[in-house]
């Protein structure tokens, strides 16, 4: 059973920062896409930032010069250095693994609340 525990979230102040991080476990299989998502009250789930196959990364355009996406392969961990934050980066915060060869399966965490205060 694949489980992901998100850690790191809280309130911060705009300008200041946080680090989330998500620890896998239970991964019997390739992990093909690792990495974050957010929902903010009343939208949709957006990308935040992942890690493709292959190694590439993916960040949303308007977050790639103060977000920042890195991982430990040997622990499955994915980590999101957030920095110059601003009010309008309150949101609820998702990890996310996709894992397996000819049967891939989406996997979420359970949320982290980012507040940021003005």
């Amino acid at each position: 059973q694949v489980q992901l525990v998100e850690s790191g979230g809280g309130l911060v102040q705009a300008g200041g920062s946080l680090r989330l991080s998500c620890a896998a476990s239970g991964i019997m299989h390739s992990v093909n896409v690792m990495g974050w998502y957010r929902q903010a009250p009343g939208k949709q789930r957006e990308l935040v930032a992942v890690f493709t196959s292959g190694g590439r990364t993916n960040y949303a355009d308007s977050l790639k010069d103060r977000f920042t996406i890195s991982r430990n392969n040997a622990k499955n961990t994915v980590y999101l250095q957030m920095t110059s934050l601003k009010p309008e980066d309150t949101a609820v915060y998702y990890c996310y693994f996709n894992v397996g060869n000819w049967r891939k399966t989406d996997y979420w965490g359970q949320g982290t609340q980012v507040t940021v205060s003005s």
